[in-house]
């Protein structure tokens, strides 16, 4: 495995935020292509599809050395297929959901991760990211309370986006557990191989029964939008390569959401009741918490000094 010398400048962050406000442009948009007729099952393999570039980049920028142990494939697809399962999921809940309450539940996914690095990893965190927890565990109940309403409809997206934040949170562990066994760019190059091994499950899910929309507003509108989605991918590999993932996991997967849900409140003009919009502030305060607080081993070194 080749090391990794990071540059002088701060280019994680440069590449955290810029997936934040990529992907926060492509959840708001994310459920235009099933509204015009295109299944989110085929959805999902333009997205797979839109991987391919991204990752023929990466791969050129290595010298087409793909990191090929027992080891890196074993992390490699595990990130991918949690990555690409969460992304399946997603497309499914989008379509049956509003995106303004699906993505700040996502956005709660770094406290998976905090959960197993605890664990697993032995890492811990401040009272920030406890506190920032807390607040995540408080806003997620909120997100289903509909008193004197059905129950049904907010299931149909509640709980695919539930799973969306469990894959998505471990999937930050393994992303996190893999930089120290792998490069960066061959982590992205086996989430666009995991991505695309799922191809033909989607496709045999899609109800060709019903009429597909071809045309433009249908696979050219959901190539438009996944590129957003897989470039924002890029991104984030880098984001991993350069800067620290206890910051990055919670930056990236927590703002982005929240960035998708404020776009798609401001596009629709939508209002939500005041127990969602509690929900989403404190969606928002935790995912912030989660985001500033910093690696234990940055406040030993600063007391230190």
């Amino acid at each position: 495995m080749s090391t990794v010398t990071a540059p002088s400048s701060r280019a994680w962050l440069v590449n955290a935020l810029v997936t934040v406000v990529l992907w926060g442009v492509w959840g708001a948009f994310s459920g235009l292509s099933p509204q015009h007729g295109f299944p989110e099952t085929l959805v999902y393999c333009v997205w797979a599809l839109t991987m391919i570039p991204p990752a023929l980049v990466v791969l050129a920028g290595a010298r087409w050395a793909l990191d090929r142990s027992p080891r890196a494939i074993a992390y490699g697809l595990a990130v991918g297929l949690l990555g690409a399962g969460g992304q399946m999921v997603l497309f499914y809940a989008v379509a049956r959901g509003p995106a303004y309450l699906i993505f700040p539940i996502i956005s709660l996914s770094p406290v998976v991760t905090i959960a197993l690095s605890f664990v697993f990893m032995r890492e811990r965190t401040g009272r920030l990211g406890a506190l920032g927890i807390v607040l995540a565990l408080l806003a997620l109940p909120t997100f289903d309370f509909a008193p004197g309403g059905s129950g049904g409809a907010s299931a149909a997206w509640l709980v695919p986006a539930m799973i969306v934040m469990l894959c998505w949170g471990v999937q930050a562990y393994f992303m996190k557990a893999a930089n120290h066994v792998m490069s960066g760019e061959s982590i992205f190059v086996y989430m666009t191989l995991s991505a695309l091994v799922l191809i033909p499950v989607a496709w045999a899910m899609t109800d060709f029964t019903q009429a597909v929309n071809w045309g433009w507003d249908g696979p050219g509108l959901a190539a438009v939008i996944q590129v957003l989605n897989a470039i924002g991918a890029l991104t984030l590999v880098f984001a991993f390569r350069y800067g620290k993932a206890i910051i990055v996991a919670p930056l990236s997967n927590a703002g982005a959401p929240l960035a998708t849900a404020l776009l798609s409140l401001a596009v629709l003009g939508v209002v939500p009741g005041p127990l969602k919009s509690l929900g989403i502030g404190l969606a928002l305060l935790a995912s912030l918490l989660l985001a500033i607080e910093p690696d234990a081993k940055d406040e030993e070194a600063v007391l230190a000094e």
